[in-house]
């Protein structure tokens, strides 16, 4: 796995028109941080992604438990289909 959390090919991407005060806080940020304008873009893009992706977890899992309270854990149903299926020949 690469260190970017990934072992997948990795794109390049142009942002034209940024405001020079957007660009200005990244350029502190990284010198902050020992980093590169590039390098600190890239940790905070990365971030935000992994961020939503988390939120949308979460808001899965919550999901997911608010069905098993109305319902319960409801049975695994592989083995009828299975069964149903033998018996169709």
């Amino acid at each position: 796995m690469g260190s970017w959390g990934h072992n997948k090919a990795v794109a390049d991407v142009k942002i034209r028109k940024l405001p020079d005060w957007v660009v200005a806080s990244f350029k502190s940020r990284a010198a902050n941080a020992g980093r590169s304008l590039e390098e600190e873009l890239r940790v905070s893009l990365t971030a935000e992604a992994s961020r939503q992706k988390s939120e949308r977890f979460r808001e899965l899992a919550e999901f997911r438990q608010k069905i098993r309270a109305k319902h319960g854990v409801l049975s695994d149903s592989t083995p009828g289909i299975r069964a149903d299926r033998r018996a169709r020949g």
